[in-house]
């Protein structure tokens, strides 16, 4: 990986006259040659972990007051929030003892649901657990995403950044958990995340494949389950294929590829952070147009696994491994 401490001296001294955000774990540096280097040229050039330096006296001279902000989307299925989004969040505390760490939910519909459902919610959208922390004195926030991809909630996460970042002084972001691809010598995030998967998946025979259902987006970024299926064939997981809910690759596209391998068993899973209503009711559920039951009258046998990539103990070390850059940024490492 590069040095990004040389990289980020770099991109802060432009910042701190243009008074924009700065980059802290780039790939991508401003050419030596580029004079005057524009607000939209520099949040053009950031890419990586985020970080944000307040160059408002008031703000700058602020005692530091450090916290750990999570932003997941959520779930309304209770186990499996305690299973994943919960305990990937608990081992982030572990990881930095002594740190207010709070975790937010992206999706209003999802907060409400739970007040709904179980008459109390115990989470705050990102605004509101960011207005109360300033409440709180804090004036430095590492923001974490539970994102799998760069996608349209990573946006929302990035959008918070450029938001409430004038509001302390200091905040980070960090990436999502499949971000670098390999290049610019970075890690290949894609690679690590399918070699999790693969230690956690159950036994399969030889004339079994695996189905690996995403959500899917209509963002550019849906790309990235492109980049997974090629990182399948390097984990020697040929028999493995992702395939989206409601993006591409479809279901109809991973049976023509069952079909053309002649595969006639196949084991579901969600590669989504919770075992939700996707996993539960679209893949798994027993209604007509469920994946299960489409597989089943294209006759494919079907086993489903029911667990959120969150129940993972390398996807959960991912995650803080995530996080700890973030905070690594903000403390200026």
């Amino acid at each position: 990986m590069k040095n990004w401490k040389k990289i980020l001296l770099m991109s802060a001294a432009c910042s701190a006259f243009l008074n924009v955000s700065t980059t802290a774990n780039a790939a991508y540096t401003l050419n030596d040659e580029v004079k005057n280097v524009t607000p939209a040229l520099q949040m053009a050039s950031e890419i990586g972990v985020l970080k944000y330096e307040n160059s408002n006296p008031a703000m700058k001279n602020a005692k530091n007051k450090d916290a750990i902000v999570i932003l997941s989307f959520g779930t309304t299925y209770k186990d499996t929030r305690a299973a994943t989004i919960d305990a990937t969040a608990k081992e982030i505390a572990k990881a930095h003892k002594g740190v207010k760490c709070v975790t937010a939910f992206t999706s209003h519909i999802i907060l409400d649901r739970i007040m709904k459902n179980e008459g109390k919610c115990d989470y705050k959208t990102p605004e509101e657990t960011l207005t109360d922390l300033q409440r709180e004195g804090y004036t430095r926030i590492a923001l974490v995403s539970f994102d799998i991809i760069p996608g349209m909630e990573y946006d929302y996460a990035k959008a918070v950044f450029n938001l409430y970042k004038d509001q302390f002084k200091a905040m980070t972001l960090s990436t999502s958990l499949i971000y670098w691809q390999g290049q610019e010598e970075q890690a290949d995030d894609a690679l690590e995340f399918v070699n999790a998967i693969k230690e956690e998946l159950p036994k399969v025979g030889k004339d079994e494949a695996v189905l690996l259902m995403a959500h899917g987006t209509p963002h550019p970024a849906n790309a990235y389950y492109s980049v997974i299926n090629t990182r399948l064939h390097y984990a020697k997981m040929d028999n493995a294929y992702v395939y989206t809910v409601e993006g591409w690759p479809s279901l109809d596209q991973a049976i023509h590829r069952l079909k053309r391998k002649g595969y006639k068993k196949v084991l579901l899973m969600p590669i989504m952070m919770v075992a939700g209503d996707h996993a539960n009711n679209d893949m798994a559920g027993d209604e007509p147009d469920s994946h299960k039951s489409i597989l089943e009258k294209e006759g494919i046998s079907v086993r489903t696994y029911l667990h959120g990539l969150g129940e993972n103990k390398k996807i959960q070390k991912l995650f803080v491994e995530r996080a700890n850059a973030a905070w690594d940024a903000l403390q200026g490492k």
